[in-house]
């Protein structure tokens, strides 16, 4: 059996890392998700967002913690991480007294989608789409 999640949003918060007694980094960071459609009964705009609770760890976590900061857009590769008792969404109760849920994800993969002083995207400056120059007409083939 095999499970991933794809998740692309923006941090809702710094991330923040600790240590492990054996030495091993973790960071720790929430992703904000938003879907916007149209509601057929009403005819009006809904917007939702879900939130990401998002572990990464080893050397990943080390460059995730020195890079990431708070609304900058990622894309995290991992797997869900349910709750231990339930197998579902952990469950809690926020500070109105409603019950809540959390998504957790433990990251395989943590990809930079916005640079460090900007909100916008940009091309990776090396690993996929590091190729991706532009060509000039004369260099393509066909």
């Amino acid at each position: 059996m095999y499970q991933k999640i794809i998740v692309v949003g923006n941090l809702g918060r710094d991330p923040e890392m600790r240590y492990m007694p054996d030495g091993t980094a973790v960071t720790s960071f929430s992703v904000a998700t938003n879907r916007r459609w149209t509601d057929r009964a009403t005819g009006q705009p809904v917007d939702e967002t879900t939130w990401f609770r998002i572990s990464v760890w080893g050397r990943q976590a080390e460059t995730a913690n020195e890079y990431l900061s708070k609304g900058r857009k990622v894309l995290v590769e991992g797997t869900l991480t349910p709750d231990r008792n339930t197998g579902a969404p952990r469950l809690w109760t926020g500070q109105d007294g409603t019950v809540r849920s959390s998504f957790e994800i433990r990251a395989d993969s943590v990809r930079f989608l916005s640079g460090r002083d900007e909100g916008g995207d940009y091309a990776p400056s090396g690993g996929e789409g590091a190729g991706a120059a532009a060509q000039e007409e004369d260099e393509i083939p066909f």
